[in-house]
């Protein structure tokens, strides 16, 4: 973990309520994809955690919705503009896992770090395949992003506006994986969890104080032990997840 301050250097929006944040600075705690960041803001007590998009050459891509007033207090601010973020935050994703053909699957705020993972597994000389999932056709972002990488692109929505009709759990019945990666709300990862085949690594959204171990307060139940979701995860894998009733 490392604290530092970054320049932000572009902050715009991709749909009515998801921005792309990109800052400039010391991105060398950020070794894995599935880390996140924790922003201070001014004028709010807790740091607020981010999945981190991307990092190269010093520079930090983050995406986020606006769903409070911490995430709209990021909305306005402006190129020029310094926020202090701690870096390196969480154990990521092992790709050592991964096949030859590994399938990524993101749903709304969950796609930001399936970009880094398709990046890091294709320069690996993975076949990646994607299931972008969203509610609606106006809340698809990144789409393009991850064709350019060369990743083979599928977009499912829940109202049948864009791309397959459902939800990703619908566009993985025909998809051919030798192990697979989620990141999404907990309603999504549970279906994933029952759909899936293989083995796989699960990211998860808890609220977080600290975000780096200390203060206990994201601590879920594995089959494995208690677990801070901050420290030991955000990612878990298939195995060792005790779902909650």
């Amino acid at each position: 973990m490392k604290q530092g301050i970054f320049l932000i250097k572009e902050n715009t929006a991709l749909t009515k309520t998801v921005y792309r944040m990109v800052l400039e600075g010391d991105t060398s705690e950020i070794t894995v994809s599935g880390q996140f960041v924790n922003l201070l803001l001014d004028g709010f007590y807790l740091r607020r955690p981010i999945s981190v998009c991307d990092r190269v050459d010093g520079r930090l891509t983050i995406v986020y919705k606006v769903v409070g007033k911490g995430t709209e207090k990021m909305s306005r601010m402006q190129a020029g503009e310094s926020v202090d973020i701690l870096t390196g935050l969480g154990n990521g994703y092992d790709l050592t896992d991964a096949g030859e053909h590994p399938l990524l699957l993101g749903g709304g705020v969950g796609v930001p770090p399936m970009y880094l993972l398709a990046k890091d597994l294709i320069a690996m000389g993975k076949q990646v395949s994607v299931i972008l999932g969203f509610n609606t056709k106006d809340e698809v972002f990144y789409e393009n992003e991850f064709r350019a990488l060369g990743a083979d692109v599928t977009v499912a929505t829940a109202d049948g506006s864009y791309g397959v009709k459902g939800f990703v759990t619908d566009a993985m019945k025909d998809i051919d994986y030798t192990y697979f990666y989620t990141c999404g709300p907990e309603p999504m990862l549970k279906a994933v969890w029952n759909a899936s085949k293989t083995g796989g690594q699960f990211s998860f959204e808890e609220r977080m104080g600290c975000g780096f171990g200390a203060c206990m307060g994201c601590s879920c139940k594995t089959l494995v032990g208690n677990k801070r979701i901050c420290k030991d995860g955000p990612v878990l894998r298939k195995e060792e997840i005790l779902w909650q009733k």
